[in-house]
């Protein structure tokens, strides 16, 4: 049977099982959208903004486990997914990004809404391709899938010229796909894993640091255990933190330039490295030739590019985090790491992470948080309301974090927690964001009203753009330069602190709220923080916002100066915060 593209393209999402589609309409994929028209097999979703959308996608994505797949227009509509598309490309999150495009007769003509979003993308996906002939729409959009969901997983992108999706042409999509020179399963090198055992078992201060890649194989349950079976201290970046409870007695906390006391001291120290499932950048490293500099390094990686890209290691292990893992607890036995641990434990104790304020603070907002029953994704913006969350969340295998850790993209979270609730809707999902993230793609509200999805929605307001502010404060002589997001043309050319006659706050948060016919609710002393949050958890269907107005100079500590060694932090400011 002969069928248009756009039919075979209704045709391939169905049999690649998808159930929720995220897309944006415009011109050269409307030929699409029609073949979509009445489909109640698809569940469709209208974000108000593409970078909305792909956010959103990918929350849906690192939620589920499954590919989240956009559909957008030629042109603006395509470029808009650029900054999503590098997003999920940087924390491999598998993306399956559909766009029209002009006629291939029109295509380097500079047609009306012509860009070749392919060369813009090439380096920020795994594959980006533009469909030429009817013939290989249905082996594309197979190997499209195929791509994005094996190996590392990450985005890609197929571009659709209008006269493709209006061409006929054969019904049938394929079951499988080969690719030449495409080989993304490794199996666990049986010598390297013995060498790596071999490595650890002659350790006296063995630690393990566990990356993303633990979480993205959804093998937290198996790395608690190989910690539990070794006795080895494990300590995460962010996008690692949950692959162990971050209660459990063995877990020193994150590394990294805001990491704690006790997991950049434990790495600083080791005589071991076992690192599984991180990419070794600079956000956790430091100065790089001070990184663990007393340590033999083991490095686990399913991308075998990111194996001594930045640190240079000792056994290399190609592989998933979580065949891995497996493999380990196989033969890994119970190490003598009783005085290593109290060391680590007695930094803990010592230079706990805290603000050291009383009163409605970032930490008492986030601590409540952790006080909220059942499962759950908490899904951060970026900039210091992700810092903190980082800090103060408790995360386990059914409390898992969302957030933009390899680009650090503001505009992230809100799309990203309503990505999570449409594919958990039987889950709590709550958002903690800034007040300048948050405004980013605060159109996204309108989404989340229509669709009825009754997320938390925290925002920590402190009335700045705080991470660059702190960053201003502590090396930049308190020069505030942007980062006053009161300050108007009125304002004095400098200004060193908040006063009595700034200007009032835009926009109100709680008037927003309203105008999306949502529920705002402003705290301003930390004995409301639990009531609040009790008051959105009994929402249903509908979000519920609220505004915590926090002090403007609290700062994330402690922090690591920039190209300094991990272990040569500030744990306090001049302001003692």
């Amino acid at each position: 049977m002969q069928i248009t593209g756009a039919q075979l393209f209704v045709k391939a999402l169905k049999e690649e099982g998808v159930e929720v589609l995220f897309g944006y309409p415009g011109g050269q994929a409307i030929d699409l959208f029609d073949a979509l028209h009445g489909e109640t097999g698809i569940r469709f979703i209208l974000p108000r903004h593409e970078q909305g959308l792909v956010h959103a996608a990918d929350g849906y994505a690192r939620s589920t486990g499954r590919p989240g797949v956009c559909l957008v227009t030629s042109g603006p509509g395509a470029a808009n997914l650029v900054t999503g598309i590098a997003t999920a490309n940087y924390d491999s999150v598998p993306l399956v990004c559909f766009t029209g495009q002009v006629p291939t007769s029109l295509i380097g003509n500079d047609a009306f809404q012509e860009v070749d979003i392919t060369g813009i993308t090439r380096s920020i996906c795994k594959y980006a391709v533009t469909v030429r002939t009817r013939e290989s729409l249905g082996e594309i959009i197979k190997k499209a899938f195929h791509i994005a969901t094996t190996g590392r997983p990450g985005p890609v992108l197929v571009d659709l010229p209008k006269d493709i999706q209006r061409e006929y042409g054969s019904s049938c999509y394929p079951d499988q796909v080969k690719i030449r020179g495409y080989r993304p399963g490794f199996a666990v090198h049986g010598g390297q894993i013995k060498k790596a055992l071999e490595r650890l078992n002659q350790a006296k201060r063995p630690v393990f640091l566990v990356g993303g890649g633990v979480n993205i194989a959804r093998a937290e349950e198996a790395m608690t255990r190989l910690a539990e079976r070794t006795g080895v201290p494990v300590v995460t970046t962010i996008m690692g933190k949950g692959a162990i409870p971050s209660t459990h007695p063995l877990y020193a906390g994150n590394i990294g330039i805001h990491g704690s006391f006790a997991a950049n001291s434990a790495v600083s120290g080791c005589d071991v490295l076992f690192s599984i499932g991180t990419r070794f950048n600079d956000r956790i490293t430091g100065k790089n030739g001070e990184f663990a500099r007393h340590a033999s390094i083991i490095h686990v990686d399913i991308d075998p590019a990111s194996i001594s890209r930045n640190i240079a290691v000792d056994i290399p292990i190609v592989a998933d985090a979580g065949a891995a893992i497996r493999a380990l607890l196989e033969k890994a036995v119970l190490l003598d790491t009783g005085a290593w641990r109290k060391q680590i434990d007695g930094w803990k104790e010592a230079r706990p992470i805290t603000m050291k304020r009383e009163g409605l603070t970032a930490e008492s907002v986030i601590r409540s948080i952790n006080r909220l029953k059942g499962p759950l994704f908490v899904a951060t913006d970026v900039g210091q309301n992700q810092l903190w969350a980082t800090q103060f969340l408790e995360l386990s295998e059914d409390r898992r974090l969302l957030t933009s850790g390899g680009l650090g993209t503001m505009g992230y979270g809100l799309p990203a927690a309503l990505g999570a609730k449409i594919g958990n809707p039987d889950k709590t999902v709550v958002l903690i964001t800034g007040d300048g993230g948050l405004q980013m793609n605060m159109q996204e509200l309108a989404t989340a009203v229509v669709c009825g999805l009754p997320i938390i929605i925290c925002v920590l307001n402190n009335g700045w753009l705080g991470n660059v502010r702190q960053w201003q404060e502590m090396f930049f002589d308190h020069r505030y330069s942007a980062t006053c997001l009161r300050r108007r043309s009125s304002c004095p050319a400098v200004c060193q602190e908040p006063g009595p006659d700034c200007p009032p706050y835009t926009p109100d948060f709680i008037k927003l709220a309203e105008s999306f016919g949502i529920m705002g609710i402003r705290v301003t002393k930390e004995e409301d923080i639990q009531p609040a949050l009790q008051t959105a958890e009994a929402s249903k269907d509908a979000p519920v916002l609220i505004e915590f107005l926090i002090a403007w100079d609290d700062n994330v500590l402690p922090i690591v100066p920039p190209g300094s060694p991990i272990d040569h932090m500030i744990l306090e400011n001049e302001r003692g915060r």
